[in-house]
């Protein structure tokens, strides 16, 4: 089952991601990574129970990224399990999103 949602830690809001990010759910992720801009100075969404991701997927991660840089939010993605990690070094995008190991700091 994928899952989706979104906490507070301290100023950073978390998109916490899990199971597969793919057409059918890749709408739900945009919603929440734009919305979650609006709630801290920092975002970071954490990928570590992602099995899955897809274009539309990865597409919803970069949009989020522009959205942020427009508004001067820090937009991180977090401890990106091995199938993301390898979709996003594939496409080169480990090259263009900050990747940190955890959410704090």
């Amino acid at each position: 089952m994928s899952r989706c949602d979104t906490r507070i830690e301290d100023d950073c809001a978390v998109v916490a991601l899990g199971g597969e990010v793919d057409l059918s759910w890749s709408a739900q992720v945009r919603r929440e990574v734009l919305g979650a801009l609006d709630r801290a100075p920092r975002v970071a969404v954490d990928l570590g129970a992602v099995s899955y991701i897809d274009s539309s997927g990865i597409a919803a991660l970069v949009e989020g990224f522009q959205a942020a840089r427009g508004r001067g939010v820090t937009f991180e993605l977090v401890n990106p399990s091995a199938p993301v990690l390898a979709v996003l070094r594939l496409a080169r995008l480990d090259r263009v999103f900050a990747i940190r190991t955890d959410a704090a700091g």
